[in-house]
């Protein structure tokens, strides 16, 4: 069966939110021709409309029906929106339909590069050491449109100060690739041409590791960047911050990669969050260059932000430093990130709908 366009994914979610069960019974119970489905996809994905009432090129009785029936472009609602300090970073609070809660975060690097950090999951079930998300447990998976209303709400604040969001990446609440279908499907409506209309080269998804969904992301031909989180050199130190390494060893994660690069002869972002006395040492550091053997590996080295839970510390500046300085003497190229937001909670790391109930991890 071949793949829904993102049109009819953003219709069938859309439709079954207001009580129907697709699409196709949507648009019979309005009596709504194709091109009228266009008008109302294209409201909402491209021209970023809040509510049917704003699209005048729909007949005012439809649009009156329409909004008898509940029908809402939006399936999150803002309820607190944050300001960091530093001026370049919002971070959102959105509540779901069913009450679940998730964060996104905005950050508007200097220049024209305006990036959004979205959610695909309401908790995570991967239980990182040092992301408090994973502290918290899981709780569900996002519906595709549930992850691109997150990206249309900041597109909305940018329009409105004549910006654009430049960069996507998957790396707010949740495991992309535990939720993999309905992730894709939120790729198809940010790169959509006659929508959303954001090139694949610009969005970003990370992996805590999955290796069947890296193979299987390999396999969809598309020009999105991947970026594995790996956190640590070896199978000791992995395991003992990230369970999932305990199911896929490193062995098994950097064969999955080189099978990917083999495919796609794309590059990999590797993320390395720096952690005081774990994973920092300089025999870390040699380690992570000998797996980093790749022509086509980067690795960011991401600064530890706090979480409530974590029984963690980072790493100092200095020490940071000469980590970087080990990987580039030996030919890896490496960049070392610039936190954004920390006084929100909004850094990498941090996301975590406090006002939910923690979930049970599974």
């Amino acid at each position: 069966m071949a793949a829904r366009t993102a049109q009819e994914i953003w219709i069938d979610e859309t439709a079954r939110r207001c009580g129907h069960p697709g699409g196709a019974a949507f648009a019979a119970a309005h009596g709504l021709k194709n091109y009228r489905l266009a008008q109302l996809y294209r409201a909402a994905a491209k021209e970023l409309a809040q509510s049917v009432d704003a699209v005048t090129t729909l007949p005012k009785e439809l649009r009156a029906a329409l909004t008898a029936e509940g029908f809402r472009f939006d399936s999150v609602e803002p309820v607190v929106v944050q300001h960091s300090q530093d001026k370049q970073t919002i971070k959102g609070l959105f509540r779901l339909r069913d009450g679940n809660e998730v964060e996104a975060v905005l950050m508007q690097h200097f220049g024209e590069r305006n990036t959004v950090c979205i959610s695909s999951q309401a908790g995570c079930a991967y239980a990182c050491a040092f992301c408090a998300t994973g502290q918290a447990g899981f709780t569900r998976h996002l519906a595709p449109t549930e992850i691109f209303d997150q990206a249309r709400y900041f597109a909305r604040f940018l329009h409105a100060q004549g910006r654009k969001i430049t960069n996507i990446v998957f790396m707010g609440m949740g495991e992309p690739f535990h939720n993999y279908d309905a992730v894709m499907d939120a790729v198809r409506l940010l790169n959509d041409a006659h929508g959303f209309g954001l090139g694949h080269r610009h969005i970003t998804i990370s992996t805590v590791g999955i290796v069947p969904q890296i193979d299987a992301f390999a396999d969809e031909g598309i020009q999105v960047n991947l970026a594995i989180s790996l956190h640590a050199p070896t199978d000791a130190i992995r395991s003992s911050i990230m369970p999932v390494n305990r199911k896929w060893s490193i062995d098994e994660l950097m064969a999955a990669c080189r099978r990917y690069i083999a495919k796609t002869n794309r590059k990999i972002f590797f993320e390395y969050v720096m952690l005081d006395g774990v994973n920092d040492r300089p025999a870390d550091a040699r380690a992570l260059a000998a797996l980093m053997r790749g022509p086509l590996y980067h690795v960011n080295i991401i600064p530890y932000n706090a979480t409530p839970d974590a029984k963690l510390g980072p790493t100092g500046d200095e020490r940071i430093r000469a980590f970087a300085a080990i990987l580039e003497a030996s030919g890896v190229p490496c960049t070392v990130r610039t936190p954004m937001g920390r006084d929100i909670a909004a850094a990498c790391g941090q996301l975590q709908a406090e006002t939910q109930p923690r979930a049970k991890a599974v």
